[in-house]
């Protein structure tokens, strides 16, 4: 029986984001997931395991600023959804719906989660966690730009992630890891109170 994935974090950058290695310790290859920043720190997430990819949750500049200079270094494919491919980022293959990648022993689940970006993506482990980048975070969603892409963000929350279960742990692109069941009350109640029609933004469920 495999062994479950190593799943490493650090934070990076200014903001400062968080940057994350997935690594199958029964065949020792990894993917890097949102190199932000510090190649010397990505490199160590990775250690001495096998890089097989780059992922890209999504494109913005806090969750790319090492990528050209990992993508050189350990001269792997990197992926991203192609609804972020407006932000200008060069990729090498484009997520679908319904993509999966084999990391070793384990295959990874590849989630279009779209509102923070259009081209967001969530990817889900075998095992009960998920590396959500900013497609929510503990206490709210990801930040929206306009109040169609709250709408957006609105319909992934109610359709996809709430779907997940209670025990799913949730890896952010910024800040705690948080299990989502801790998550659904306040969500819920959110759901249940009036909001403006033009509401966006850093939006809590405490609003």
């Amino acid at each position: 029986m495999s062994e479950q994935l190593i799943l490493k974090s650090a934070q990076v950058g200014p903001w400062p984001m968080n940057s994350y290695a997935l690594i199958c310790p029964d065949t020792n290859r990894s993917v890097l997931i949102d190199p932000g920043a510090e190649p010397d720190t990505l490199r160590d997430l990775l250690g001495q395991s096998t890089p097989l990819a780059i992922f890209l949750t999504h494109a913005h500049a806090d969750h790319v600023g090492a990528l050209e200079a990992m993508k050189q270094e350990l001269n792997v494919p990197v992926y991203m959804h192609p609804a972020d491919s407006p932000l200008g980022v060069s990729v090498d293959v484009w997520f679908a719906g319904g993509s999966q990648f084999t990391l070793g022993r384990h295959t990874l689940d590849i989630i279009h989660t779209p509102g923070h970006t259009l081209g967001m993506v969530t990817i889900m482990l075998p095992d009960g966690r998920a590396v959500v980048g900013d497609t929510i975070f503990k206490g709210g969603p990801g930040k929206t730009w306009s109040p169609q892409y709250f709408a957006v963000t609105m319909n992934t929350m109610q359709n996809i992630v709430f779907q997940w279960p209670d025990d799913l742990v949730c890896h952010p692109g910024h800040g705690p890891s948080f299990r989502l069941g801790d998550e659904r009350p306040a969500f819920e109640a959110f759901l249940n109170r009036q909001h403006a029609d033009d509401l966006y933004g850093d939006i809590t469920w405490e609003m």
